[in-house]
């Protein structure tokens, strides 16, 4: 099996829309899913929500890990819970074949060699800004219409997603620069992106100044 049947079979199991449903559900939680809060949230009953998430689990979309939601032990605390989170392998398939991230790793290389972090910055800081929902109230909607995922932990808006992940792992100071910049664009007052980086999510954080 090729590297494309294997892709095609795993958006195979997302052509159910109930599926779809819990996948997103799980993907965009800033932490571990149970059964019922997904069941909740996908409108399903509990043993349904299991069947289909394990699913997703077989197709290697989520992993599974279990704990106590008690947070009690010993006997008669009872069974741990099966919890599920995305997995972080990547999916991509194009019909017909094209190689985009070959060629964004060698102009990232190039730019990296030839020392033009300054100017990728500005590029990707008026990219941001030359959009049409770049504006303070649509920061959010339009971080999460960019596949960022956002989440609030407490008061710090935080980004559950890179989408430019594959690059930033192997050229961090560039790609994230570069991200950094994008989101200050496209961020307008009163946000204030920030190098923050979230485990296993974006190097960026927003914040809004109190001042307003």
């Amino acid at each position: 099996m090729t590297d494309d049947d294997s892709a095609f079979d795993v958006l195979a199991v997302l052509s159910d829309p109930v599926r779809r449903r819990l996948y997103r559900y799980v993907a965009a939680a800033p932490g571990e899913v149970g059964r019922d809060a997904a069941a909740e949230a996908a409108g399903i009953s509990r043993s349904l929500a299991a069947f289909h998430l394990d699913k997703l689990v077989e197709a290697g979309l989520l992993t599974v890990s279990f704990r106590r939601l008690s947070g009690r032990t010993g006997p008669g605390a009872g069974r741990p819970s099966k919890l599920y989170r995305r997995a972080e392998g990547e999916h991509a398939v194009s019909v017909p074949p094209r190689s985009y991230e070959a060629a964004g790793r060698l102009l990232a290389e190039v730019l990296e060699n030839a020392g033009l972090d300054r100017e990728l910055q500005a590029a990707a800081r008026a990219a941001g800004a030359a959009h049409p929902d770049a504006r303070a109230d649509d920061v959010e909607a339009a971080l999460r219409a960019r596949g960022y995922e956002p989440f609030w932990d407490g008061e710090t808006l935080r980004l559950r997603n890179c989408p430019f992940h594959a690059l930033a792992s192997e050229f961090p100071a560039l790609i994230c620069g570069m991200n950094l910049a994008l989101i200050e664009g496209l961020a307008p007052e009163p946000w204030s992106p920030a190098m923050d980086p979230c485990p296993g999510g974006c190097c960026v954080v927003l914040s809004k100044n109190k001042k307003h």
